[in-house]
C-alpha cells in the first residue's frame, strides 16, 4: 500500500459524511500536513504515512508547534486509522 491510497480513503470518506477536503502546502515554509479536513464535527489537519512510515523529524517540530497553537494534528498511516478517524467525524 502505498501513501497515495492512504490519502484518497481519507478524502472519500470524509466526503461521503459530509465534509470536505483540501490539499494543504505552506508557502516559504516546509513541513506542511498534507490535508486540512472541514467538517460540521471537527476541523484539523492530517499527515498521511503509508503503513510503518513515521513523520519526519521537521514535520514532528511543525506539528508541535501547531499543536501549541491550538491546532488539531492528526497522523495516520494505515486504512485501519483513517476509519478510527472517520468515527470522530459520526
Amino acid at each position: 500500500m502505498i501513501e497515495q491510497e492512504i490519502e484518497d480513503h481519507l478524502c472519500t470518506g470524509v466526503k461521503q459524511l459530509g465534509g470536505e477536503v483540501r490539499k494543504a502546502e505552506w508557502v516559504a515554509r516546509r513541513h506542511c500536513p498534507d490535508r486540512r479536513v472541514m467538517h460540521a464535527k471537527r476541523c484539523c489537519w492530517v499527515e498521511c504515512k503509508k503503513p510503518g512510515e513515521k513523520v519526519r523529524p521537521g514535520q514532528a517540530r511543525e506539528h508541535d508547534r501547531m499543536r501549541l497553537l491550538g491546532e488539531d494534528v492528526v497522523v495516520v498511516s494505515t486504512i485501519d486509522e483513517v476509519e478510527a478517524f472517520l468515527e470522530t467525524l459520526k
